[in-house]
């Protein structure tokens, strides 16, 4: 294991800014990635994600660089990007007219070339070309409209024959496609509630074939939720017919530091790895503003469609070869700032110290003043060994700062524009040290030109230390540090909590009560679960909460589910128990 090839999710990416008036009149201004498209191409990754200036790329998955282009339509939705015929092909979201398509055999020289026009509009489109070289085309983000697919010809992209009909929302059976946060209704956004009844979005699908078994995913019920997941139908053609997965969602996390896992796409690695990108939200200035998360995933012998999304914002190993998707990919450090002592040289109100280890992303402390040299400390409470420190930074009211300039902007949709600006660096000095007086630095990017709002800084063989401290130097549009998340990760130095005890019984069709009594010394609980006692595929992370509504569940399904008690000296596994399809029936443990 190598300092270089460990990664913490969100992506740390330089995302760019979208300057936003929306439906109702807010303005704001943040940044935004979202709905990742991600290929390896000769030997090279690309990724390409909504409302960017171009594509990112990268030669191992741990370091991305953006390239900017306008030769294809990089300010639409959705972009998608597929090999066919040795070449990427590029196509993205419009309405009311034809969205075109665009093929390139060197991304990076720019050489993007329009080969169709196309001949019809469509939304969230994925293309994909079969072993016998025909390709198909899917598309579809709609509360009524289903998911379609159709075939289209090599050479015009044109559709073959009509369009299918291939996936629609059950909320009365798929519990994790039920609108709202936690999939309460009450929970869910006016805008959905008055224009769409409270319907979910069915959206995003992605073609993968494995083992002859061809798997259509699709996300639900809508990005600014933190229930933004992925399920999969399966079926024998490429249109079907399809069958839904009742281990849907295969990517899903609604808990933890940052949250959502929904519309993303599935490939595999120079190794011949699987890998699962998704879009996880912020939702904060405003609906759109997303960040990008990867998920090691696979298959399992039953051909079952995973993600291990355990401990999924933590640090995390990208192996240089082969590896087992549940065993090879967590870094094994724990994080050691969660309510810790924060101190700051200032804030705002409202904006307290405490807000940057609270273990939210949509919520940040803010300095008083955008002067060089405001600081926040952490505080761990003893001398502790420190591998990594995430810093996230946040975009606090920026629309106050920046005006929306007239001569770097491109109208979107009628109502949005993004800063085309090339240079947002985050310049910041970070330290650590044993007694609050003597520092050591640990990452310094004055003058280093890096945008990077998500930054994690790795010491291969750990650090003592008991403070960790930021120092802001310059900030994007000269505003005021702000932090959603100083996370500290490595290794204490007591023991593990104990197991927790759970209780389990189901409370209707889509929904199980969980409980469990708090234990000594926890810091959070990672609740895991699945169809199967052996394959508990699913998880949902929690800090300071000792029961939790399971509410992604799907009708007709038993489950079994496991509790694990986790602080900053390790994980405890807790017991399997069964959770019956029937109503009010108690778990038994396993």
């Amino acid at each position: 294991m190598t300092q270089s090839r460990i990664v913490c999710n969100p992506v740390d990416l330089p995302y760019a800014y979208s300057h936003v008036r929306s439906l109702t009149g807010k303005r704001s201004l943040s940044r935004e990635a979202a709905d990742p498209s991600m290929v390896l191409f000769k030997g090279t990754y690309f990724l390409f994600t909504s409302m960017t200036p171009g594509f990112f790329y990268s030669h191992d998955l741990v370091t991305w660089s953006l390239r900017r282009s306008e030769n294809f339509p990089a300010y639409d939705y959705a972009p998608d990007v597929r090999e066919v015929d040795g070449a990427l092909i590029i196509s993205a979201s419009r309405r009311g007219k034809p969205s075109p398509f665009y093929r390139t055999t060197d991304p990076l020289a720019d050489d993007f070339v329009e080969i169709s026009p196309g001949s019809f509009p469509f939304w969230d489109p994925n293309l994909y070309q079969d072993d016998d070289g025909r390709i198909y085309l899917y598309w579809g983000c709609d509360a009524r409209v289903p998911v379609q697919g159709v075939e289209l010809d090599r050479t015009s992209y044109e559709p073959v024959g009509a369009p299918v009909e291939l996936i629609a929302s059950d909320t009365a059976a798929r519990g994790w496609e039920r609108n709202g946060e936690n999939h309460d209704p009450k929970k869910n956004s006016l805008l959905s509630k008055i224009i769409f009844g409270g319907k979910p979005f069915i959206e995003g699908a992605w073609l993968t074939k494995h083992g002859g078994t061809y798997y259509l995913q699709y996300a639900a019920p809508a990005t600014e939720l933190n229930t933004y997941a992925d399920g999969y139908y399966t079926g024998p053609s490429p249109l079907g017919p399809f069958t839904y997965s009742a281990d849907s969602p295969f990517s899903a996390k609604p808990g933890g530091f940052i949250t959502g896992a929904g519309h993303g796409s599935t490939f595999q690695d120079s190794h011949g790895n699987w890998w699962h990108a998704s879009t996880m939200r912020v939702s904060v200035n405003h609906t759109y503003e997303r960040r990008v998360g990867l998920f090691p995933a696979g298959f399992d012998e039953d051909g079952t469609l995973f993600c291990n999304q355990n401990f999924a914002d933590y640090p995390m190993v990208i192996p240089d070869g082969p590896f087992d998707a549940w065993n090879d990919t967590f870094a094994g450090w724990m994080l050691l700032s969660h309510r810790k002592l924060v101190t700051a040289s200032s804030s705002q109100r409202g904006h307290e110290p405490a807000l940057a280890v609270n273990e939210s992303v949509r919520d940040w402390w803010v300095a008083a003043s955008n002067d060089a040299g405001e600081h926040l400390t952490v505080d761990l409470g003893d001398t502790l060994s420190v591998h990594a420190v995430q810093v996230n930074l946040a975009d606090h009211q920026l629309d106050k700062i920046a005006a929306a300039p007239r001569t770097s902007l491109r109208q979107l949709e009628g109502h949005r524009r993004l800063i085309e600006s090339t240079d947002h660096p985050t310049e910041y000095v970070l330290e650590a040290s044993v007694d609050g007086d003597t520092w050591t630095v640990l990452w310094d990017g004055r003058g280093t030109g890096a945008d990077a709002p998500h930054k994690m800084v790795t010491i291969q063989d750990g650090i003592a230390a008991r403070y960790v401290r930021i120092t802001g130097c310059a900030m994007p549009f000269d505003a005021p540090l702000a932090v959603s998340g100083l996370r500290v990760f490595g290794s204490g130095t007591g023991v593990p909590p104990a197991a927790a005890d759970t209780t389990a019984r189901r409370l209707d069709p889509l929904t199980a009560a969980l409980s469990w009594q708090p234990v000594a010394g926890a810091n959070g609980y990672n609740v895991r679960y699945g169809r199967d006692a052996e394959k508990l595929y699913h998880s949902w992370l929690v800090y300071d909460q000792t029961e939790l509504n399971l509410s992604s569940l799907n009708a007709g399904e038993s489950y079994w589910v496991a509790v694990d008690a986790f602080n900053e000296n390790g994980i405890t596994p807790g017991a399997v128990s069964s959770i019956s399809r029937q109503p009010h029936e108690t778990a038994r443990t396993r």
